[in-house]
């Protein structure tokens, strides 16, 4: 069948990387703006839906950083977390996310005298609001991320540690990867293995190799946020055949997830176009090859943008969208069990029905 963007949307999608501040709706960076007098660069939602767009596809990391600065602003008061986080369950469910896990820093939502644990709980507040209200339809979980330019990553490992059975999933560390190399926070991921404790690395997008190897081989990591240049250890020969270098070979026999966010890579550089961009060799090879969004306002994008997307550029069918899904579901850092309740009760039904 020739899927169509209202046949992606209707099936149900896992989503593993997608940060909370990178997702807010136009009106509500508008009004919440407005709340707190933050100057915003148009204050019409729609021309600011418009703004954000533009700025993020520039070209110009300053513009995209920017973007960034006016969704934090408006993201410093528990009332605002707790409004942000459940029009972003909303949203998922609208788009037939049935399991999420959604990521932020707590560290950078103290400007308005809030505490570590006041963040975490806003937050939850308003997952745990738009959860009840799905009647079932979603189950959503925290990432806290810890800045890799700062010195707080030890603190938010604990933080996420002490919230784990109240919601938080797991740990992740973000930031610019050239000149801050994950290892630069072995003390906090250390910590983390030693309290049986999940976490994710944001590596292989903006640095190569090294960063991939660094975050699996010395930090741990049990996913790859992005993780998209793992192709340079690749070589592909004229015939299409394929030799993969000892980290490749090792991420794909390891089984790592990707966490893999087409419509971002292509706005930051790390791909040339979703035509280009490595998730079709890498499906084919068979990673552990998962899709996301990671900043749904920025690029404009939604879980069944991004799916939609995959089959126009390469083709991807009925199965191929289930094997995405269900890789992801595998690799979400929630309890074997309810993983496994959710994949043969809900997403492998759904998209049985789909295919009827």
């Amino acid at each position: 069948m020739v899927l169509t963007t209202d046949d992606v949307r209707r099936l149900p999608k896992v989503l593993l990387h997608d940060h909370l501040d990178g997702g807010l709706r136009p009106g509500t960076v508008a009004e919440l703006a407005a709340e707190v007098g933050h100057p915003l660069p148009v204050e019409d939602p729609a021309q600011l839906g418009a703004w954000f767009a533009e700025a993020a596809n520039s070209g110009s990391l300053v513009r995209y950083l920017e973007t960034f600065d006016h969704t934090v602003a408006v993201m410093q008061t528990a009332s605002a977390l707790r409004r942000v986080a459940r029009e972003c369950v909303e949203d998922l469910v609208d788009d037939g996310v049935v399991y999420a896990e959604i990521r932020y820093a707590p560290e950078q939502h103290l400007e308005g005298g809030l505490t570590l644990d006041e963040v975490v709980a806003a937050v939850q507040a308003g997952f745990d609001e738009a959860v009840a209200a799905s009647s079932g339809a979603i189950l959503v979980r925290q990432l806290l991320t810890a800045m890799r330019h700062q010195a707080r990553s030890m603190e938010i490992a604990e933080l996420s540690v002490a919230w784990r059975d109240r919601g938080v999933a797991g740990f992740d560390i973000a930031g610019a990867e050239d000149g801050f190399p994950p290892t630069r926070h072995l003390d906090a991921f250390e910590f983390l293995q030693r309290e049986n404790a999940h976490f994710t690395i944001h590596a292989g997008e903006a640095f190569g190799l090294p960063s991939i190897w660094q975050a699996i081989q010395w930090c741990g990591a049990d996913r790859l946020g992005h993780g998209v240049r793992i192709v340079d250890d690749i070589t592909v020969a004229e015939d299409g055949t394929a030799e993969l270098g000892r980290l490749a070979a090792y991420v794909r026999d390891m089984r790592i997830p990707l966490e893999m966010c087409p419509a971002s890579n292509v706005q930051t550089g790390a791909a040339a176009s979703i035509a280009e961009h490595p998730i079709g060799l890498l499906t084919r090879l068979r990673f552990r090859v998962t899709v996301n969004t990671d900043n749904r306002l920025m690029s404009g994008t939604s879980m069944t943008a991004e799916m939609t997307s995959l089959v126009e550029a390469f083709g991807f069918d009925l199965a191929d969208l289930q094997w995405f899904t269900i890789n992801a579901m595998k690799s979400a850092f929630l309890p074997f069990d309810e993983r496994l309740a959710i994949i043969n009760e809900v997403i492998k039904p759904g998209y049985a029905a789909a295919a009827r």
